[in-house]
């Protein structure tokens, strides 16, 4: 995908000549901006209260340290400006009050060339807008500590015609770029690494994501429907031409149960490079799945979390996935042993114990359909050009604990397409 020249030179600057662990990686060094004066940054609070539909808010190179939070409410045709991402930096590490740094509320909101750091909660979140734009914008912590960090990095929820293009985001304890409940979504040309997850789709229709880089997160892009939303099953998902590369940080998230923001990301396991729980209508093609140390692609039902898994206009099922025309490296280190996906995965993998593997599927089926798997009822289809010489697994979890077996047998999943049809038109002026 064609990217400006601009941030191939700031993504390539920032990636380095390799993928190295990222925990003590800052994106910016941002001791040498000048930092704002207390007029200069209550001059910013005071242009989002003050805001009139279709104002630009204009927020010179510096670096600003917020005491409140910047809050946006209900505004139309609004463009929020820095003056680039390593220029403008926009500090929430003192803020005493609220969660997100900046929040969002209105319609066709546009926020762009600036970074956010040590947002308490979320770094930048859009909630019930119709279209919202993320350009250009780097959202980060800078703790040492990551299970003290922000929830998300960038989270638009509830949406509808988002765009998220060329944004950086890290360090956050769940999703760097998380989608959630939304319709119409394109994620593109970003970089997502030191995360939980990289990439996020959670209960979304309509959405693609492409020209990426998610590397060095726990698990790289996952695709979650998740019971007892607003939002229900969501639907339609392309993944293509990523670079979904060592997703093998360790797992930081909050578990379920100790605290208030545990939630099931905490499950991944390190290593994991496409998780889909619960997803519909997937299509992932042209991506590079390399050197994750777990699995490259995991395909999963809801049940496999052990939760109850039982909600109105939803169903556990991951079903109608269609993998096709990926690159794998599966030359990195062991399966992780942290979670019990990688234990299962460890050990009844079809290819020897402890072994990596490149695709693996749950075989949970929903059985008032068939209750033979053999005859791919959930409709997941494989067709990867070298599958002969990939490491697949398809595990055998419904017959109890005792009797779990592992079958290196893709040829059921062969020979169909589920081509995804998605339609983001309605993004291409943004």
């Amino acid at each position: 995908m064609k990217k400006t020249t601009y941030f191939i030179l700031l993504l390539l600057s920032i990636i380095g000549v390799s993928c190295s662990s990222s925990s003590n990686e800052r994106t910016f060094d941002t001791s040498k901006l000048t930092r704002a004066t207390v007029e200069e940054t209550d001059k910013i609070v005071e242009a989002f209260i003050l805001a009139e539909d279709s104002a630009v808010i204009d927020i010179p190179a510096g670096f600003y340290e917020f005491q409140t939070q910047l809050i946006l409410d209900n505004k139309s045709n609004i463009t929020i400006k820095g003056a680039g991402m390593e220029q403008t930096v926009l500090s929430f590490k003192n803020l005493t009050t609220g969660g997100e740094g900046i929040k969002l509320v209105g319609n066709n909101l546009t926020i762009q060339d600036l970074t956010v750091e040590d947002a308490p909660g979320d770094g930048v979140k859009a909630q019930h807008v119709d279209g919202i734009t993320f350009r250009r914008i780097n959202v980060t912590w800078t703790n040492g500590d990551k299970s003290k960090n922000g929830t998300y990095a960038i989270y638009p929820v509830q949406c509808k015609n988002v765009m998220i293009d060329e944004v950086i985001a890290s360090h956050s304890r769940d999703a760097g770029i998380y989608v959630g409940q939304s319709e119409n979504i394109i994620v593109k040309n970003s970089l997502a690494f030191g995360n939980v997850a990289g990439i996020e789709i959670e209960n979304c229709d309509n959405a693609e994501v492409f020209g990426n880089v998610a590397r060095d997160n726990a698990g790289g892009i996952l695709v979650f429907n998740l019971p007892g939303l607003p939002k229900a099953d969501g639907a339609k998902t392309k993944i293509y031409d990523n670079d979904i590369i060592e997703n093998n940080h360790e797992n930081f998230a909050t578990a379920i149960g100790e605290g208030p923001n545990g939630n099931t990301v905490t499950m991944i396991p390190p290593g994991s490079g496409v998780i889909l729980l619960a997803a519909k209508e997937v299509e992932i093609y042209n991506n590079r799945i390399l050197r994750n140390k777990t699995t490259g692609i995991g395909i999963a039902s809801y049940h496999i979390t052990g939760f109850p898994a039982e909600a109105p206009n939803w169903s556990p099922y991951t079903s109608d996935i269609y993998i096709h025309d990926n690159e794998y490296d599966r030359t990195k280190g062991f399966p992780d042993l942290t979670r019990e996906l990688g234990q299962l995965i460890s050990v009844y993998n079809a290819h020897g114990k402890a072994k990596t593997q490149d695709i693996i599927y749950d075989g949970i089926l929903d059985e008032s359909i068939s209750k033979d798997i053999l005859t791919n009822p959930m409709r997941i289809c494989l067709a990867e050009k070298n599958m002969a010489d990939l490491y697949f697994t398809r595990f055998s979890l419904m017959n109890g604990e005792d009797n779990i077996e592992g079958f290196s047998d893709a040829s059921p999943f062969q020979n169909c397409e589920v081509r995804v049809q998605t339609n983001v038109d309605v993004l291409a002026e943004r």
